[in-house]
């Protein structure tokens, strides 16, 4: 019955905010509540909700903290060059501003941290977007792609042992107890196929992008040059500290990497460090904050709704009926195929479990249920992350809602609009795992 109403509940919700019957902050915080007083729960419902919002609190830090940083070193100024440099070589052409966005993504997504992902590549692309009148939705298409292919496994997870955001790859592998080499070096090849699918599909919807606005040549020089334009000459701007900037970000990246203190804790430190430095006056300072005040409002406030979703989606024990019960559904004479049942329940699972609940909860039951049929863990561990792209859908990652509220859309369009392209990317990549020998069907 619990895994029953869970599944009404999840079904429900995403009925709800992507026919726009409510806004995604009122979903998710009435529909659990709703369900939880069906399902009896309702005496402690109070208890789960503050268990949720205790849980994502964190995350919410993180976020706001992130956005303002990243918010005060774009009014500076500090990507500027990059982004000169992008806007010279895709011109107007829909084609090209999309496999750039792909490129540029599948870069910056190599730390494996979306926040960081979402900011640096909007803020060099939105603004091209808008300009040449492309679908914003591509550019969130497209990051999330990257994000969930190079969060598979990101370099510095690998290098520093312990991946300071915590990726789906960092916790299969300490879930598991598996040796990060021998988990990584056979889906190398995946990562890169995966990779190169995500320019393919920038590619497809580049073309798709050509025919509805055109190929535009932008003036490239002169008064009316189109990268002025879009870059603007600002006030806000500090390009003499352009370097003191970026070493900035340098300083709070190797800390995240190495662990020197939680996240949130290093972008409220370099977000009031980026502060003093650009902005010392105490009206500039209020000024820049208030700027990005409402961005970081909407999504802090979706975070914490998130939370009261999956406080009570936890407190009442659906979660683990609904894992446990897909799990049962697993026929016994498909245990020589269990890996790619791993790979394509690992959609599903982690959209509506967040990435602690689905790998410190559900993969061990997998990968006990995997060892009967004489299936490696590690084969499981590969399995398990071949579904990020989908996860990356869920409302209930935090990263997700940030990168709506850029493209000024709401969850419910961006599943909508992702959902096909998630879901394929999925496919892909476990494929690619099937042929290259990361899964196996020999058990």
């Amino acid at each position: 019955m619990l895994a029953l109403l869970g599944l009404a509940m999840v079904v429900v919700f995403t009925v709800l905010i992507m026919t726009k019957r409510l806004s995604p902050i009122v979903a998710l915080t009435v529909v659990p509540i709703v369900f939880a007083l069906i399902a009896g729960f309702g005496g402690g419902l109070g208890k789960m909700m503050l268990d949720g919002l205790k849980m994502v609190a964190p995350s919410a830090a993180l976020l706001l903290f992130a956005i303002l940083f990243f918010g005060i070193l774009i009014d500076a100024g500090l990507f500027d060059p990059l982004i000169r440099r992008i806007l010279k070589v895709v011109n107007g052409d829909p084609v090209k501003i999309a496999m750039g966005t792909a490129l540029l993504s599948l870069l910056v997504a190599l730390d494996g941290d979306g926040t960081t992902t979402y900011m640096i590549t909007c803020a060099a692309m939105l603004p091209l977007y808008k300009r040449i009148g492309m679908n914003p939705m591509v550019l969130a298409i497209l990051a999330m792609l990257s994000l969930s292919i190079m969060s598979i496994m990101s370099i510095m997870s690998i290098m520093s042992g312990m991946s300071p955001w915590g990726g789906p790859a960092t916790r299969a592998i300490a879930v598991l107890g598996l040796d990060a080499g021998e988990f990584f070096v056979p889906l190398l090849p995946t990562v890169i196929g995966g990779a190169a699918w995500v320019v393919f599909t920038a590619w497809m919807l580049g073309r798709g992008e050509r025919k509805r606005v055109g190929s535009v040549v932008l003036q490239s020089g002169g008064s009316n040059c189109y990268i002025e334009e879009i870059l603007g000459d600002s006030t806000h701007k500090r390009p003499r500290l352009a370097w003191l900037n970026l070493l900035l970000v340098a300083a709070v990246m190797v800390a995240l990497v190495m662990g020197v203190m939680h996240s949130a804790v290093l972008f409220l430190i370099g977000f009031v460090v980026a502060l003093m430095i650009n902005y010392p006056h105490l009206e500039q300072q209020k000024e820049r904050v208030l700027a990005h005040a409402g961005n970081a409002m909407t999504v802090v406030l979706l975070v914490f709704s998130a939370g009261v979703f999956a406080g009570i989606f936890s407190g009442t024990k659906m979660v683990d009926a609904l894992a446990q019960g897909l799990v049962d559904m697993i026929p016994p004479e498909w245990g020589a195929l269990f890996p790619l049942v791993v790979a394509i329940t690992s959609m599903p699972l982690t959209f509506v479990l967040s990435n602690d609940a689905y790998y410190f909860g559900v993969v061990p039951i997998l990968a006990n249920a995997a060892a009967a049929y004489g299936i490696d863990s590690l084969e499981i561990a590969r399995a398990s992350v071949l579904g990020q792209p989908v996860h990356l859908m869920s409302p209930l990652v935090a990263s997700t809602l940030l990168l709506v509220g850029m493209v000024d859309r709401d969850i419910g369009e961006f599943q909508k609009a992702t959902f096909k392209w998630a879901v394929l990317t999925s496919l892909v990549i476990t494929a690619l795992a099937l042929v290259t020998g990361a899964l196996t069907f020999i058990a």
